[in-house]
């Protein structure tokens, strides 16, 4: 008998509240500013993450991380990411086609996706915005000193 995948909320919240830390020091300033970009340089090929709110409320700020690249073939990752300040967390909600993700999916499925999709998404967020605190250079200032 198939074991049931069980998802690891421990893990997924501490990715999570790690998300959101690494998001507040690339925009510290997000309450203000709508976007910020940066620069990545790797193997003498050159990309920009860019970092653009969509929505603001009380508790909660909508972010799309998105990627371009100096080749036009490759097709650049999006993610939608809801803030919770209150909580402070930050989770993938879906990509570009705003079709929000389940906590867990039934394995096949029509969309293929894997049984801990979310999961997989928000631990690859964080690998982005860890690459983006190491190797990335802001095409503005990060810090406003007024």
């Amino acid at each position: 008998m198939k074991k049931r995948y069980v998802p690891d909320l421990v893990k997924q919240m501490a990715d999570c509240e790690a998300n959101y830390l690494r998001l507040m020091r690339l925009m510290p300033d997000i309450e203000q500013r709508d976007e910020r970009g940066f620069e990545i340089h790797y193997h003498q090929q050159q990309s920009i993450v860019r970092l653009q709110v969509e929505e603001r409320f009380t508790y909660t700020t909508t972010v799309r991380v998105s990627q371009s690249f100096d080749q036009h073939w490759l097709e650049a990752p999006s993610l939608i990411v809801r803030l919770y300040h209150d909580a402070r967390a930050a989770e993938v909600i879906c990509r570009k086609s705003r079709h929000q993700f389940r906590g867990v999916y039934h394995y096949p499925n029509d969309q293929m996706h894997q049984k801990d999709e979310k999961a997989q998404l928000n631990q690859y967020l964080g690998e982005w915005l860890s690459h983006c605190l190491s190797h990335g250079q802001a095409t503005e200032s990060v810090y406003s000193f007024t």
